[in-house]
């Protein structure tokens, strides 16, 4: 029997991968602390729950139009409107299983075999696959760790060709944090609209910023670019609805079209009862979000300052999300009960099986000499966590 070569090619989530095996240990009675999936540890806000609740109680429990409720869809308006400055109509929005789900839409919609899509890197995980799904071809855009993980414009120019199809941009960003300027951003919007090429924005944790920083949105800076930006967003992140599955897409009204047409054929439309339930996140008070946010920031300084402080390890102060990419390159080579650690997948397994403790390997994010760390997770878990890292991090060679 042969199957699918291009399905066989996927890889799987290292993410969930890692966050699997964390919870079995657990299950089997093991302390481990969980640095692994980006999930809020948050509840879903009150109002929220509750308008679910009265959606299954009236009966709202049947197909939606496969793009999404025009309640939705206004709503998502609206909100570009009032914190974006971008007016769009509900026929440029899809609102899809999630923002995972909108961006294989976006992949599916725009490309063709062959057609390249630039991904900075270090990237989140599951953009290459789903460029891959959607028979398009990565064009990786390495950053540094020196350039706050931020692509440089001329290493940008130097990687289109005749075959790019669309640039991803991720900001703020999972899994590094960074958070691109406005001038970096027009920039950016200059050569996209010089070259016609799409720019994929994800904004999915648009609301996560810290410092006083603000979030800007490419699509903002023009006419030009917004007609060439497919914005991904969605409610998972900012409201701690990770498992309602609500994202959506804006775009050009043509491109939309072909996603709207697509998802209906392949999950008929987003879940109905999260719809109505979304509608009251996008519509309702944001100081639930206030709060989290301030919360985030107080968790992300003693991470910060922790790994700083920790002889081996180091990592920048990120603007946004909930990660931190910790440097763990000088770990390369060492040994931690006579098993040498050769890479951040060998350190991150050694580290949840003898400390305990579960990072993601930056290999899933195409970097190595990096692991991160969530602190989607109490200020308890990363003390505790953080000083299995240390005690282990001591014991490694000759630290």
């Amino acid at each position: 029997m042969v199957y699918s070569k291009k399905a066989q090619a996927v890889s799987p989530s290292t993410t969930l991968a890692i966050d699997s095996k964390a919870k079995k240990m657990k299950a089997d009675g093991i302390n481990v602390i969980g640095f692994g999936a980006g999930e809020p540890d948050f509840d879903t806000p009150l109002h929220i729950k509750e308008a679910a609740i009265k959606a299954i109680n009236e009966g709202f429990t049947k197909y939606t139009p496969a793009a999404g409720t025009l309640e939705i869809r206004e709503a998502i308006c609206r909100k570009f409107k009032k914190d974006n400055g971008l007016d769009y109509t509900p026929a440029q929005i899809v609102v899809s299983n999630g923002a995972k789900h909108s961006l294989l839409n976006t992949f599916q919609a725009i490309l063709n075999p062959g057609d390249e899509v630039i991904l900075p890197s270090p990237y989140w995980v599951s953009y290459p696959e789903m460029i891959k799904l959607a028979d398009g071809v990565a064009v990786l855009l390495e950053t540094t760790e020196e350039n706050n993980f931020k692509f440089k414009i001329g290493d940008l120019l130097k990687k289109i060709t005749s075959k790019t199809k669309a640039l991803v941009l991720n900001s703020p960003s999972n899994p590094t944090g960074m958070v691109y300027s406005k001038d970096e951003l027009m920039e950016i919007a200059k050569i996209a609209v010089d070259k016609q090429i799409f720019v994929i924005s994800d904004e999915i944790y648009e609301e996560l910023i810290y410092d006083g920083l603000s979030h800007k949105s490419i699509a903002s800076l023009g006419e030009k670019i917004k007609d060439f930006t497919i914005v991904i967003n969605g409610v998972s992140k900012a409201y701690s609805m990770t498992g309602w599955r609500i994202g959506y897409t804006a775009s050009n009204q043509e491109v939309a079209k072909i996603m709207s047409n697509v998802q209906s054929h392949a999950t008929s439309n987003p879940n109905s009862i999260a719809q109505k339930a979304s509608v009251a996140a996008l519509e309702g008070s944001k100081d639930d979000i206030a709060a989290m946010r301030e919360e985030y920031q107080k968790r992300r300084n003693y991470m910060v300052e922790k790994i700083n402080s920790i002889p081996g390890l180091s990592c920048k102060k990120p603007s946004g999300a909930f990660y931190v990419m910790m440097n763990v390159s000088q770990l390369m080579g060492k040994s931690y009960q006579r098993r040498t650690i050769n890479n951040s997948d060998e350190f991150a397994e050694v580290l949840l099986e003898k400390a305990n403790v579960a990072v993601v390997p930056g290999s899933g994010f195409g970097v190595q000499g990096y692991v991160r760390l969530s602190y989607a997770t109490s200020m308890a878990n990363i003390g505790e966590g953080l000083s299995r890292i240390e005690k282990f991090v001591k014991e490694c060679g000759n630290l």
